[in-house]
């Protein structure tokens, strides 16, 4: 019996696994694309190489930063080079606005960085490998 389950198994191995839908968002006047989750407790913001008039990521851009609102409030910050940053106390909780919700199942993208949105929360990555994840229930940066 286990052979045969074996053997089916191995039937469906070529077939690709399932890819979230792609969600377009748009960029705001001064380049930058604000996302949250559809629970609004996880809010993100993107900053393209150069930063704005207002705001210059502190390697120069492009970055990634996400923050969580309950539990507690932590921001993360994800940069083209080396791992996440966690702040577990950020004194200024600006998260999170009016902006567009990126839905479960989804993934969207921009420069070096792509995040999917779950039902068990927001995973994102940077083409160097590095990334994170966030929910309610855990952070966890690598």
């Amino acid at each position: 019996m286990l052979v045969r389950a074996a053997a089916v198994l191995s039937l469906f191995a070529w077939l690709p696994l399932a890819h979230a839908a792609e969600q377009s968002i748009p960029a705001g006047t001064e380049g930058q694309i604000e996302f949250n989750t559809p629970s609004d407790n996880i809010g993100c913001i993107y900053t393209a190489k150069g930063g704005t008039s207002t705001y210059e990521p502190q390697d120069g851009g492009p970055e990634l930063s996400c923050s969580r609102v309950a539990p507690s409030y932590v921001t993360i910050i994800l940069g083209p080079k080396g791992p996440a940053t966690l702040i577990k106390n950020p004194g200024e909780q600006p998260c999170c606005s009016d902006a567009t919700r990126l839905a479960y199942g989804n993934r969207w993208s921009e420069g070096p960085f792509s995040c999917e949105s779950s039902t068990k929360g927001l995973t994102c990555t940077a083409t160097n490998g590095h990334g994170f994840f966030i929910s309610k229930a855990k952070v966890a940066v690598k």
